[in-house]
């Protein structure tokens, strides 16, 4: 009986290691399968991630892409706007170069004409010079057709002479005879300043200006006073005629050098002696004005660049 229950008892003894055995593998088995569970568990994780990352991508690309699309729609309408700015300069480029040819066609023909008139008007005074000893209503008017010409000139004139002041209004004051005129007192001043001035311009179109302001103070001063001041203001040579005449209203400070303006239709003359006086002082860089705040008559101010 004895060696039953030890053989039982060995055989149970065997049975636990083996049971012991067995659950130890079974959960160092446990165990690795834990751990190959974890190690999917991570991959998994990481392909999440991956894929996440991946449509972020998809997604940032999209954008790109619609962005680009935009840039580029942005692009050609850029281009196109271009191409119509670029039309409307050619035609204007064009338009302005067909507008100055015009220009120039038209001034080279006022040139040819005013070339024309200024000989047949030449010849006709020499005739009436030599046929008719009273024809001097006529020669005026031989004199009106060259300034008729000389008002529609905006070319600037040559200027080639280097002239003192004083010979200026010693030619104006010859051409004009002021200096035998009996109605009024004419007298001519220079400032100190002037007297040793020069002025780059054309003599003689310098000098037909002046004449025209000291006939205009002849034509309205039946008696007083004209003096023919030369003066120094900044950069300008000024020749200011002032007469004790009629005076212009401040009103009519522009309406007198409109062509064919005359205040008193009882005197002679055709009404263009300042229109010409201001646009041959314009053409020569300078100016011709009337003095709004002289009260003694009018004074009249021909300035010149120096």
């Amino acid at each position: 009986m004895i060696w039953i229950v030890v053989i039982l008892i060995i055989a149970l003894l065997a049975i636990c290691v083996i049971l012991q055995m067995k659950i130890k593998h079974i959960r160092e088995q446990e165990v690795e399968s834990k751990q190959l569970l974890d190690d999917y568990q991570k991959r998994v994780n990481e392909m999440e991630k991956l894929l996440k990352d991946y449509r972020s991508l998809e997604q940032n690309f999209d954008n790109v892409g619609q962005g680009y699309e935009e840039a580029l729609m942005a692009f050609d309408k850029m281009e196109e706007e271009k191409q119509k700015v670029l039309k409307v300069k050619e035609a204007i480029e064009k338009q302005s170069s067909e507008i100055m040819a015009a220009k120039q066609q038209l001034e080279q023909t006022m040139l040819k004409k005013k070339a024309m008139i200024e000989k047949y008007a030449e010849s006709i005074k020499q005739r009436l010079d030599y046929t008719h000893p009273n024809a001097g209503n006529i020669a005026l008017l031989a004199d009106g057709i060259l300034n008729v010409a000389e008002i529609e000139m905006e070319q600037p004139i040559e200027c080639d002479d280097n002239v003192m002041a004083q010979d200026i209004a010693a030619l104006a004051i010859q051409e004009s005879g002021i200096d035998k005129f009996q109605k009024a007192d004419f007298k001519c001043q220079m400032v100190e300043v002037a007297q040793a001035t020069m002025v780059f311009t054309n003599t003689k179109q310098a000098v037909r200006a002046l004449v025209a302001l000291l006939d205009n103070a002849m034509k309205f001063t039946a008696q007083g006073d004209i003096l023919l001041l030369i003066n120094i203001d900044g950069s300008n040579l000024e020749f200011c005629v002032e007469d004790s005449g009629t005076g212009v209203l401040s009103d009519y400070a522009d309406k007198i050098f409109e062509p064919y303006v005359k205040l008193n239709d009882f005197l002679e003359g055709n009404g263009i002696g300042l229109t010409v006086a201001r646009s041959i002082a314009r053409r020569l860089g300078g100016d011709v004005r009337l003095d709004t705040e002289y009260r003694n008559g009018a004074r009249f101010i021909l300035s010149l660049p120096i």
